[in-house]
């Protein structure tokens, strides 16, 4: 019996939209064969992050080597840390070798990067359903400064109006029923 080919999943949307846990919560009911994709990033490893898991872990040099060499998929500078982020192809091209759908929780401008270099990929936009419950969420969480929000709010509002370039978008106001909704999507693709 052979191995179906992967697939490539795209969920992005603004920060504060409730991605990561909304990926966490489909990799763990969600039935088919889910990978999540793990980033490279030159960010500090934070104590309670195991290189490999959270991130794959890289120095500015050797990050920069791996982006001339070809090894991502997309990558970028976020929200001007001076920290970059990538996708690393290798990782993407094993899953899919294997039969997964490699879901890639990236930013807009990344999901834009990937569609333009993979064409069938499910791209699904997470939102909250309106810029006034993420500047809520985004100052609940109380971890980022005012200007830190500020700054998000502004790059926020820039991905919500790119996202129609998304096949689908779900709302998530309840993070079990978004999850659900994703599931759905993506089972009904499951034969495509």
């Amino acid at each position: 019996m052979s191995t179906k080919q992967g697939k490539v999943v795209i969920i992005s949307g603004p920060s504060g939209a409730g991605k990561s846990t909304l990926v966490q919560r489909l990799l763990q009911t969600c039935a088919l064969p889910l990978e999540l994709s793990i980033s490279a990033t030159t960010r500090p490893a934070r104590s309670d992050e195991l290189n490999g898991v959270a991130y794959h872990f890289l120095s500015p040099e050797q990050f920069e080597a791996k982006r001339l060499a070809g090894e991502f998929l997309e990558y970028k500078e976020v929200f001007g840390q001076g920290f970059w982020y990538g996708t690393l192809l290798k990782n993407i091209e094993q899953g899919l070798h294997l039969g997964k759908w490699v879901i890639l929780e990236i930013d807009v401008a990344g999901a834009m990067s990937v569609i333009d270099r993979v064409p069938d990929a499910i791209t699904i936009f997470i939102h909250p359903g309106s810029m006034e419950e993420l500047e809520r969420r985004l100052r609940n969480r109380q971890t980022d400064s005012e200007e830190a929000i500020l700054r998000r709010l502004e790059v926020a509002t820039q991905e919500m109006a790119n996202r129609h370039k998304y096949k689908y978008q779900v709302v998530n106001k309840d993070v079990d029923a978004a999850a659900d909704e994703v599931s759905e999507i993506l089972q009904a693709l499951e034969d495509h």
